[in-house]
């Protein structure tokens, strides 16, 4: 008994000075991923982050002592569960360690049995198969299979599993052999917290590219309602002075009054002119 207390006293004490000692601090699922997959995460993140794995009740009293010094922090406590929850603590801005956490996911076979964490649809057409018992195999599994041609080939598009339906022993089997890993292995982050805030997954989750086109859209517009207001920026003072000078020589040509740019542009008018009038005069 004394050992144990020893053993909470110390643990409390490391998850309590990380937590004060990390600008970041995020709260992690570590369910269903492998030991083996967990260590190389690990070591990749050395140097990165530290992950602290203990009982929820201890990880929820270390935020809970360190919240009274660290205003928000406690918000962290209601996304600790009793297993399988860890810590992560970084000086990493946190939408970067998100993407630093994404990066190191890897993909795992199915066995069955599995939640699955994404629709599995299977499209027709060759597979690499030798005709053989691949095909009752696959047929078991619910794939539309058949021999063409001396051929396997999946006969049309199947969705075989369903975002969150269980994945049975027989389609798991089938998914291995295609070689299609339906699971995804990595630390799971629920949310991170810094300086005050609390960044929850839905947040953290940035679409790169759609976001430099979101940005690049924003550009397009406002460079477009700033020519329109007449209003000079660095980028816009270009078309600015493009369209004023453009409107200063239509109003020469209108006006008649010749300069270096206009001269050429109202004799071709003129010309126009004499000769519309000539072939009018000529005409009469």
């Amino acid at each position: 008994m004394a050992h144990s207390r020893s053993w909470k006293t110390e643990n409390l004490k490391v998850l309590a000075d990380s937590l004060r000692t990390s600008k970041v601090v995020g709260v992690v699922s570590i369910r269903g991923l492998p030991a083996a997959q967990f260590q190389q995460i690990r070591k990749k993140l050395s140097g990165v982050a530290q992950i602290h794995v203990s009982r929820g009740k201890l990880i929820k009293m270390a935020l809970d002592q360190v919240g009274k010094d660290v205003q928000g922090l406690g918000q962290l406590e209601e996304l600790v569960s009793h297993d399988q929850t860890a810590l992560i603590c970084s000086n990493q801005n946190p939408f970067a360690l998100y993407r630093t956490l994404e990066k190191n996911k890897t993909r795992l076979a199915a066995k069955g049995g599995e939640i699955s964490p994404e629709d599995i649809e299977i499209k027709a057409g060759e597979t690499s198969f030798k005709p053989g018992p691949i095909v009752g195999e696959l047929q078991k599994a619910g794939l539309p299979a058949s021999i063409e041609g001396g051929k396997v080939v999946i006969k049309k598009d199947k969705l075989l599993v369903k975002k969150g339906d269980v994945i049975a022993p027989a389609i798991a089997s089938a998914l291995t052999r295609m070689e299609i890993f339906p699971l995804v292995a990595g630390l799971e982050v629920k949310a991170m917290f810094e300086k005050g805030l609390l960044f929850r997954k839905e947040v953290l989750h940035v679409d790169d590219a759609k976001m430099l086109s979101d940005l690049a859209n924003a550009s397009r517009q406002a460079l477009s309602l700033a020519v329109k207001s007449r209003y000079f920026t660095p980028l816009s003072v270009r078309y600015l002075l493009g369209d004023a000078h453009k409107n200063a020589v239509n109003l020469s040509v209108y006006a008649e009054i010749p300069t270096k740019e206009t001269v050429k542009l109202l004799l071709s008018k003129a010309t126009a002119q004499a000769s519309a009038l000539k072939k009018k005069t000529g005409d009469a």
